[in-house]
């Protein structure tokens, strides 16, 4: 099977837009179907204001709010919220809004596939006519300064999952608040069509970083805390303590793993994986044992860390080493997690976790 034979599965960057199209067949040649998001040109209005944030918020809930401080993130906060309800408006409305929401120069990193917009609206155009995505609510809208996290759910032929992103926002007087540079869930299956509609540039700047990573170093990362520290409160930094220190304990091999997971989580606390399944701290430690005796990985380095008041989130690079299917090469890949801390028994604790 060629990669362009492959699923594809592409989704958006900042709720400007999301979408998810499966396809069995090669890229070129799909043969359209209809789209709610043929509207007409009666409905066809952009919303583009910093003024309406507590009017949309009604509408597209933030079930675990953090602290939106005024400035920057309040205008980031603005640009999510408006970019979920332009999508909901038409697909000509969010093709207007994407040239507001990004620049010539933003960058996407979808699944895992470099895109600059050109290359990306190109990927939209195939995938757009494909299937009916209605935006739902945020599960967790982490922003700090010109960074965010966001953990939301959307609707796709009528099911619902969950997608999660990070993006880093810029803003000047000509362009005001957009994106530089967003990652829109992990690197997966759907890489491989993706990579059809990126440029020379692209693949040569993804594979650099590819190459980079699969000789970085494994570091320790408990000695690396300064360059995670972005200011951090005492309380902000004893949680980044627990993340650095499970990084370092799962690279050092299943058994330390296992100890600090003992340490780290509440005892009844609940992880849920790629599949949405909850599962409680013995089926996860199980799961976590399974995959060390079948592959090697290690994690390698992160690109982003936020936290903010009971929440953390991570977006991090691991490597597999062994038990891939070419020995000879080895597989760089990302994740995307958030945490949420509470003091258990005099003691902080993760008391869940949800990862992709």
């Amino acid at each position: 099977m060629t990669p362009l034979f492959k699923t594809i599965l592409i989704v958006s960057i900042v709720s400007g837009v999301i979408v998810i199209a499966l396809t069995s067949g090669l890229v070129l040649g799909l043969k359209n179907t209809p789209s709610k998001y043929n509207d007409s040109e009666e409905e066809h209005v952009v919303l583009n204001s910093y003024d309406n944030t507590e009017e949309l918020i009604k509408k597209y809930q933030v079930i675990n709010p953090t602290t939106v401080n005024e400035g920057i993130e309040k205008r980031i906060q603005n640009r999510l919220l408006t970019g979920f309800e332009n999508w909901n408006r038409g697909f000509k409305t969010w093709k207007e809004w994407g040239s507001i929401l990004y620049i010539t120069e933003s960058i996407y990193n979808v699944h895992g596939a470099r895109l600059s917009l050109a290359d990306y609206q190109r990927a939209m155009d195939v995938s757009l006519q494909r299937a009916t995505i209605i935006m739902g609510d945020f599960h967790n809208m982490l922003i700090i300064d010109n960074f965010c996290a966001i953990h939301y759910d959307f609707i796709s032929n009528g099911r619902k999952s969950k997608v999660m992103e990070f993006v880093e926002f810029n803003e000047d007087s000509t362009h005001g608040t957009y994106v530089k540079e967003g990652w829109g869930s992990v690197k997966d299956d759907s890489y491989y069509g993706l990579k059809y509609f990126q440029s020379d540039k692209e693949k040569v700047e993804e594979e650099t970083q590819t190459s980079t990573l699969q000789n970085l170093a494994v570091p320790k990362f408990i000695e690396k805390k300064d360059d995670y520290n972005s200011g951090y409160t005492d309380e902000q930094n004893q949680k980044l303590e627990i993340i650095l220190e499970g990084f370092d304990m799962w690279n050092e091999g299943i058994d330390a793993y296992l100890d600090w997971v003992d340490e780290a989580y509440d005892k009844d606390a609940k992880s849920s994986g790629i599949n949405e399944v909850e599962r409680t701290m013995e089926q996860y430690k199980e799961e976590m044992e399974q995959l060390f005796n079948e592959r090697t990985i290690k994690k390698i380095d992160f690109d982003k860390i936020l936290i903010r008041e009971d929440w953390a989130a991570i977006h991090y690079r691991y490597r597999i080493e062994s038990g891939t299917d070419n020995p000879s090469e080895k597989y760089v890949g990302d994740k995307m997690q958030f945490l949420k801390f509470q003091e258990k028994d005099g003691a902080l604790k993760i008391v869940a976790s949800w990862i992709q």
